[in-house]
């Protein structure tokens, strides 16, 4: 689970807090080169949070969080409770219902969450406006970063095109990440089904297609996956292996 984070200066120095003309190009290439350089999606996905707040004029917390069809929402990255609170107390539901033409628009803009007298979960938490921009969309859910700050009206036409850059850096490493872990996983995989061919070869007096064969059969005899069955075979094997030592 992400924990808060409490992001030190100089880790981001070569970060202008708030880019204007020039500077805007330095400011994403070198958000863009800490995303790239995360190893994992979930630790991209930290990052993101962390220098939204940094290069998006205006934000002071920052989220991403996934929607469903159904409505049903959840946190994947914040950073602090101010955030994790604004979807929480919501029950797994939007914490505003304007974030909801985020399936058909890649931008919603709260400008003043007290503007119809307050009494919802942002103004309640002292969030006075939020920008939320579309990372992934597809037919079965929303992927979506927001950022928000404690006065009114703080995001701007400037803020919301910074935000729209920056999401797609965002996008580009994310995607990037998630293929290198399937990628990874996916030679893990191969790699334990291959040990454990290699053991039922030498375990049945069979060649690798007849051990892969059963194999095979075996996981749909089971409704087992393959890689499971594998590493049950493998870690078996391996349990035995150290009790006869």
């Amino acid at each position: 689970m992400p924990k808060r984070f409490v992001v030190a200066t100089s880790e981001f120095s070569d970060l202008p807090r708030f880019p204007a003309g020039q500077e805007l190009a330095e400011t994403l290439t070198a958000a863009a080169r800490q995303l790239h350089a995360t190893a994992t999606a979930h630790s991209t996905l930290d990052m993101a949070v962390r220098l939204a707040v940094l290069v998006v004029p205006g934000a002071e917390h920052a989220g991403i969080s996934v929607r469903e069809r159904d409505g049903q929402c959840r946190t994947l990255a914040w950073t602090d409770e101010t955030v994790r609170a604004a979807e929480d107390r919501t029950g797994g539901r939007e914490p505003y219902p304007d974030r909801d033409r985020l399936w058909s628009t890649p931008v919603v803009r709260v400008e003043d969450t007290e503007a119809d007298g307050g009494g919802n979960v942002l103004s309640g938490l002292g969030l006075r406006s939020a920008l939320s921009l579309r990372l992934r969309a597809d037919r079965r859910r929303l992927t979506v970063l927001t950022v928000y700050a404690r006065k009114p009206r703080a995001f701007d036409d400037s803020a919301t095109r910074v935000g729209r850059l920056f999401t797609a850096h965002v996008s580009i490493a994310l995607e990037s990440a998630t293929t290198r872990e399937q990628l990874t996983e996916a030679m893990r995989t191969r790699d334990l089904i291959g040990q454990a061919t290699g053991m039922l070869m030498e375990r049945l007096n069979i060649d690798a297609a007849g051990a892969f064969d059963s194999l095979v059969k075996a996981s749909q005899r089971e409704n087992v996956k393959l890689r499971d069955l594998a590493r049950r075979i493998v870690d078996a094997d391996d349990t035995q292996s150290g009790a006869g030592s």
